[in-house]
């Protein structure tokens, strides 16, 4: 029998847990210590939302990975009549609105709020702030955040205080039969007061079928791996199905790519995300794994995104030039679809900005 075991006069005797009074207390607990969840392949996450609208409806947290795969945890007390078969109905509601969504509309719309409260303009940022002992990837994350999106490849997270064997079959179905696109993880939280320290007991359920393992093929989880390569080769080839009216706007972001190439200490590198269906052009700085814009074909659309971080740090003479052409603010990641000839040459002045010695 798992729980917490203590020992008195008597021997060894499980504590009995506390019962949550009120949903929220579980909700509050999860957001401000989402690291004790145990999810499968213990994913690191950032709590990006709570009680975000979506649809008819409001999931209880939206988090991230730092892989950028979203996800969506709903909290429900045994107590609850939804606990036993609504709750995964609502998680899975909330991920068939989320699919197809755009990660800067997520920004702007619903996580707003909370992203501000956390003093955090984008997603990124949030990230970013979390890990930083590592240094995140802004082109890739945002890529693959992106594709994630566009796929409806979620994790959903349903977390108790305590489950049934009828709600652990529904997910268990589930996780079997959307295993390539979605992972399902079932946790509960126990709490206990014990030597007059109160503790919190996360566990993951089993979610094994009574069924004969060898009767379907086991499949991959998705991957959040896209591929990089050196040069414009790739992000040129990706051009081959791009309609008349925007190819001409991509040849001239390619010749500008090519004439920030020429700078010392500017590099271009292609990535390619993880469905196929997005690349963006690097033009990044030798000397860190950044650049001050990025070039994208979002399934044959061109836009630039811009990086304030990288603009703070290494050209901020021409931030205030840059807003006025774009006549928008600069945050980290905001796009550019009025790709003029002067915003192009106001951004080759801060590349040489960036680069001077």
């Amino acid at each position: 029998m798992s729980g917490i075991w203590v020992k008195s006069s008597d021997g060894w005797k499980t504590a009995a847990s506390q019962k949550f009074g009120l949903e929220k207390e579980l909700h509050g607990l999860a957001e401000e210590n989402i690291h004790m969840l145990p999810l499968a392949s213990s994913p690191n996450l950032v709590v990006i939302g709570s009680e975000v609208s979506l649809g008819s409806g409001w999931a209880d947290l939206l988090a991230v990975e730092m892989s950028g795969r979203p996800v969506i945890i709903e909290v429900k007390l045994a107590k609850n009549a939804e606990a036993r078969r609504a709750i995964v109905a609502q998680a899975l509601s909330y991920a068939a609105w989320l699919r197809g969504s755009k990660v800067e509309d997520l920004e702007r719309g619903p996580l707003r709020g909370y992203l501000q409260e956390q003093g955090h303009g984008s997603i990124l940022e949030a990230v970013q702030a979390q890990d930083q002992q590592s240094e995140v990837d802004a082109d890739a994350f945002v890529v693959a955040m992106q594709d994630y999106l566009s796929s409806g490849a979620f994790r959903l997270v349903l977390l108790l205080d305590e489950t049934s064997v009828e709600l652990e079959r529904i997910v268990a179905y589930l996780d079997a039969v959307t295993r390539q696109a979605i992972t399902i993880d079932l946790i509960t939280v126990s709490r206990f007061a014990v030597g007059g320290a109160e503790i919190a007991l996360p566990q993951r359920a089993s979610l094994d079928l009574e069924t004969n393992a060898t009767d379907s093929p086991v499949r991959p989880r998705a991957s959040a791996q896209g591929v990089f390569s050196d040069g414009t080769e790739a992000f040129e080839a990706s051009l081959a199905e791009v309609e008349d009216a925007d190819r001409g706007v991509f040849r001239r972001l390619l010749r500008w790519a090519d004439e920030l190439a020429d700078l010392p200490g500017v590099r271009l590198y292609t990535y390619r995300g993880k469905n196929g269906d997005r690349f963006t052009l690097l033009p990044r700085f030798t000397t860190e794994k950044a650049g001050l814009a990025t070039i994208w074909n979002d399934n044959g659309k061109p836009y630039v995104s811009l990086w304030r971080s990288v603009f703070e740090r290494r050209a901020p003479n021409a931030i205030a030039k840059i807003e006025q052409i774009s006549r928008k603010g600069i945050g980290q990641g905001s796009t550019v679809t009025a790709i003029t000839p002067e915003l192009l040459d106001a951004l080759t002045d801060a590349y040489r900005e960036a680069t001077a010695s």
